[in-house]
């Protein structure tokens, strides 16, 4: 077989293949005589094999010839699938008709979940007043949890933060402070920090989660005193939970500060009075506080004759059911959308 004899056999073929795929309907059917000429045993690819009987000289011509076919074939291949692709959107701009008239569907904006809320709006309080936020690992050693805490291993306090330990003998948790070590061995004084987090305790009932949050705050410089704990707390209760709010302190115990102290503010539901919520007190507990112990600063290698400071911790599970009136902490983790969208 000569050159032109090829060429007239590839126009040919050609020819069949675009007068082939003009009668076509559909994708699949184009693809299948796309197929049937340019596949690897396609009539095309078949036809090549005749190239070893042309003589060198002619091979280029023949290769070109080739080349040729081909691209008829795939040009015409494109040009209906265009057209098919056209057919099919007017077919369904007739039949699936939309009435423009409609309102448009409306997608809601989420807010965050109401923990979230809180706990920004507590940051944002303390980041005012010049605290500046510290964060740690959840898993840590008994050393950074307890014992850099005042709490020896025989300590009867830690019962009251009974925590999830595991196999190589680390813990989850049970609060915030260890940021605090933590903060205390990698900085100079003074130290400044508020350390926001998850938390964990073997505890579940209405009140409390195995899991919750905690922000705990830490101030350590020369002449700190507790009138400048009460001035920092009462600062943020009013601007939390409104001007006009009162704040108590009650003795108590923490083996990390002494002297200690319970925070109340005056009940927010009843304005002191006396209700279901605050158990007729007129009060609400909402923190724990007290002037950080010497035996902290003597782990941490700070000096206490020169340096003193305070520490306070808050649950934010508490600060929002107290501010939500929420009264099972339990709805906070159970991802249901209708009590989410109430926030």
């Amino acid at each position: 077989m000569d050159v032109v004899e090829l060429e007239g056999r590839l126009q040919k073929l050609a020819d069949e293949a675009v007068e082939a795929l003009s009668a076509v309907e559909e994708k699949e059917e184009a693809i299948q005589v796309k197929n049937r000429y340019l596949g690897r045993q396609g009539t095309v690819q078949e036809l090549m094999s005749v190239m070893r009987e042309i003589p060198n000289e002619q091979k280029p011509q023949a290769g070109r010839a080739i080349n040729r076919c081909k691209q008829q074939i795939e040009s015409s291949f494109e040009d209906q699938l265009k057209e098919i692709a056209e057919r099919e959107l007017q077919r369904r701009i007739e039949e699936e008709t939309v009435d423009v008239t409609l309102p448009g569907r409306k997608t809601s904006a989420g807010m965050g979940h109401p923990l979230r809320q809180v706990e920004r709006e507590l940051i944002a309080i303390f980041d005012a007043m010049g605290f500046e936020v510290a964060e740690g690992p959840e898993i840590e050693s008994d050393y950074y949890n307890f014992e850099a805490l005042n709490f020896p291993p025989d300590h009867p306090a830690r019962d009251m933060q009974d925590t999830f330990v595991l196999e190589d003998g680390r813990l989850l948790r049970t609060h915030t402070s260890p940021v605090q070590v933590r903060t205390m061995h990698a900085y100079e004084v003074p130290i400044r920090i508020i350390s926001p987090g998850r938390v964990y305790r073997c505890d579940s009932d209405l009140t409390h989660s195995p899991v919750f949050h905690q922000i705990e705050g830490l101030l350590i410089d020369e002449d700190v005193s507790m009138a400048d704990l009460k001035g920092t707390l009462t600062a943020f209760a009013k601007r939390f939970f409104g001007e006009g709010t009162k704040i108590r302190f009650r003795p108590s115990y923490f083996p990390f500060t002494e002297p200690s102290a319970e925070v109340d503010v005056e009940c927010i539901f009843c304005a002191g009075e006396g209700c279901r919520v605050c158990s007729r007190t007129g009060w609400l507990e909402v923190l724990g506080a007290g002037m950080v112990d010497p035996n902290v600063f003597e782990a941490s290698g700070i000096d206490a004759d020169r340096y003193s400071g305070f520490a306070f911790g808050l649950g934010v599970e508490r600060i929002a059911m107290l501010k939500r009136g929420i009264r099972d902490i339990r709805r906070f983790f159970e991802n249901d959308v209708r009590f989410l969208e109430q926030f």
